[in-house]
């Protein structure tokens, strides 16, 4: 017997097990409460001998039931389907009464009419227990979505499925290269290590810009453009509104502009789909998109996905089971941190728990799910975001045993998608692609005891106050659950419009990323301007030990960066006198500049201090494993592919940007769909933005 059809076996014998045990249980109870039904002789037995008697009826009621039951429907087939539906229940209660007969000496023993109400509560009973062990085993969950997919296909057309492959997506947020490379090598993915080692997939990084976090990179991979997205969160001083990703109303924008920029709808236009996104991608098909969640009434569809998925009871139940058993997951697993004194750590209670099986269950299932029907409704092509190692990352830490558990179960929904791929009415190719790393390393204010905005207060003369607000993680899920519940998506402190007095400069932070702005200026502020106002807050800043380096705008030098013991060295100057950026990387400074020319960047642009050595940052948000900026494995995505597909770049150049990743996969589209896949109209962009990505544009790119 091979291992596949032996663990199949093994899960359908566990299963068996115990429904018959429920049934056991089931029919004690009901004993106790029925007066006509007993499992004991006259003169009375003992508990042990009563549970044994229960055990033999359920047995027995258990195998009349799969053994007799369908051939007991195929004699009644002819029977009018009203008639039959009152016949069930009497030869139900015949076969409890056949059963009991069976019990050895006469123990087991009911009247007619209260065998068909134990009968017809057993077998309820029996099959919400067999149902619920069914769904949560993947095979069966599969072989139930083709049956389902069949039945839509013969309510539709019958014609047969487009010849030409389609091309599913699926971004693992916030899975590093190396985390990925690791995991393989580990045995932790086995279902990519199969790819990589046939020899089907081509495992290729990439690096991201220099605000490494998902609403700048998923913006540049669905729409072409993350143009003027300086960070997850900013501040914007011509609307006096902060902007952050992943509320609906901010992403809603962010796609609007990103569509203005380069007047192309998106790489989903054509019959695409979009699931669990922070954008639309120009899909018609969306579900669990942030950017559509800002709009009212019927025409929002961002949050069909959680009501179509939930409306079948079966798929209820099996993610409620694994809800419940992520929840103690995390409680146990925080618990075991907090007693062996792990380090870096960070808080995990009050709604964490809650939160994290969340994105690590419920996204997950729903996601998976809304993919399947999308395969085998045989769309052209699909994108969908799981975030859930991203989320348990930040908590836990990126290499943690945690997160790598995470790993293995999104291996699993990777598996799950490939076999899908195989009854679909078209072929598929599966991209697997991730839109950051993550950076480990404990965090600012565990290291030095303040904040960020607490040492901008006190370089500014500022009063700081004893126990600063702490910083909300951004993380996707957080905004994803509360738009599922219909809930405001505003992250606690942060308004639309500060309340702070105009004077005082407004910190965000963007993991390892902070933003310091100044409201009552119009203008982004000059070195200058900001020495005359506060003479303490850059070199307070730029020489303390967790602060890597500063972007300001200087009048006399133009942008510049600032570093340690008076480095003040123009962008201009970078390539040959790197200072302050020299730890982080040949493309910084390229990075750094593409930046300074978005209209949004913020007066004083902080990076936090980076070891090469060990990969760590100091995260300004309560993380330990973090992203957001430069420095470390955050920078560092994947892109997984196929080998029937062109290779990503030419040999020796690397793949630098978000946008260059969206042109990749749009010329990949061509390739596996012909020419009907519109022209990548976001190579055609302002002149300001494309000076920055002009250099990493290779001959395979023009194909697009």
């Amino acid at each position: 017997m091979g291992e596949g059809r032996w663990r199949r076996f093994a899960g359908t014998w566990w299963r068996s097990i115990a429904v018959w045990a429920v049934s056991t249980v089931t029919m004690l109870v009901l004993a106790g409460i029925l007066p006509d039904f007993q499992l004991q002789s006259d003169n009375g037995d003992s508990a042990t001998r009563i549970a044994v008697t229960a055990a033999l009826g359920a047995g027995a009621f258990g195998i009349l039931s799969a053994l007799v039951w369908p051939l007991l429907v195929r004699a009644l087939l002819l029977v009018p389907a009203l008639v039959l539906g009152l016949v069930v229940f009497f030869l139900n209660g015949g076969l409890l009464l056949f059963a009991l007969a069976l019990v050895p000496d006469g123990r087991g023993e009911a009247n007619p009419e209260t065998a068909v109400v134990v009968a017809a509560v057993m077998s309820a009973v029996a099959s919400a227990t067999g149902g619920a062990l069914a769904v949560r085993d993947d095979d069966a969950y599969r072989r139930r979505l083709y049956r389902l997919a069949d039945r839509r296909r013969r309510r539709g057309s019958a014609g047969a499925g487009p010849s030409t492959p389609g091309t599913v997506f699926l971004q693992l947020d916030g899975v590093g290269h190396d985390v990925l490379r690791d995991a393989v090598d580990q045995g932790v993915m086995p279902t990519v290590g199969a790819w990589l080692g046939a020899g089907t997939h081509r495992l290729t990084p990439w690096r991201t810009d220099w605000s490494s976090q998902t609403g700048a990179s998923q913006l540049g991979i669905l729409h072409g453009s993350n143009y003027d997205v300086p960070a997850f969160r900013w501040y914007e001083k011509d609307t006096r509104e902060i902007q952050v990703s992943n509320r609906p109303t901010s992403a809603a924008e962010l796609q609007r502009r990103a569509i203005e920029h380069t007047g192309d709808g998106g790489l989903l236009t054509l019959d695409g789909a979009s699931r669990g996104n922070l954008f639309s991608g120009g899909a018609e098909q969306v579900a669990l998109v942030l950017s559509v969640a800002a709009r009212r009434g019927k025409e929002n569809r961002s949050r069909a996905g959680y009501f179509a998925y939930f409306s079948d009871p079966a798929n209820a139940v099996r993610t409620a089971l694994s809800f419940v058993a992520e929840v103690g997951r995390e409680i146990g697993q925080s618990t075991r941190a907090r007693l062996t004194r792990q380090r870096p750590r960070v808080g995990r209670g009050g709604l964490y728990p809650f939160i994290r099986a969340f994105a690590t269950v419920v996204e997950r299932d729903v996601v998976v799910a809304a993919v399947i029907g999308d395969m085998l409704a045989g769309r052209s092509a699909v994108y969908a975001d799981l975030v859930a190692y991203d989320e348990v990352a930040h908590h836990s830490g990126p290499v943690s045993r945690d997160a790598e558990k995470v790993l293995t179960r999104l291996d699993r929904s990777l598996a799950l998608i490939a076999k899908v791929a195989e009854h679909a009415p078209r072929p598929y190719r599966i991209v697997v692609l991730s839109d950051h790393g993550q950076s480990p390393g404990e965090t600012f204010r565990a290291r030095y005891g303040l904040g960020l905005q607490d040492l901008v207060r006190a370089g500014c003369g500022l009063p700081v106050p004893r126990r600063a607000r702490r910083t909300h993680s951004g993380a996707e899920a957080r905004a994803a659950v509360r738009a599922a519940l219909r809930r405001p998506v505003e992250e606690g402190d942060e308004k639309h419009r500060p309340a702070s007095r105009r004077s005082e400069p407004i910190v965000l932070a963007s993991g390892n990323l902070g933003l310091v702005s100044f409201p009552d200026v119009p203008h982004r502020m000059s070195k200058e301007e900001i020495d005359a106002r506060h003479p303490a807050l850059l070199t307070t800043l730029a020489n303390h030990p967790g602060i890597g380096f500063l972007l300001v705008r200087s009048e006399e030098h133009g942008a510049v960066v600032l570093g340690a013991r008076g480095a003040e060295i123009p962008l201009a100057d970078l390539d040959e006198r790197p200072g302050p950026l020299a730890d982080f990387g040949a493309h910084a400074a390229d990075a750094v500049r593409r930046t300074d020319s978005f209209p949004h960047t913020a007066d004083i642009m902080v990076n936090s201090w980076y070891d090469p050595a060990e990969g760590e940052v100091l995260a300004f948000e309560e993380q330990i494993g973090s992203h957001g900026g430069l420095g470390g494995a955050q920078g560092h995505p994947f892109l997984l592919a196929p080998e029937v597909f062109s290779p990503p770049v030419a040999k020796g150049t690397e793949l630098v940007g978000a946008q260059q990743v969206h042109h990749v996969l749009r010329r990949w589209l061509r390739e596996g769909s012909g020419p009907q896949v519109p022209l990548d109209k976001s190579r055609h962009e302002p002149a300001p933005d494309a000076s920055f990505t002009a250099a990493t544009v290779t001959p395979q790119d023009n194909s697009a």
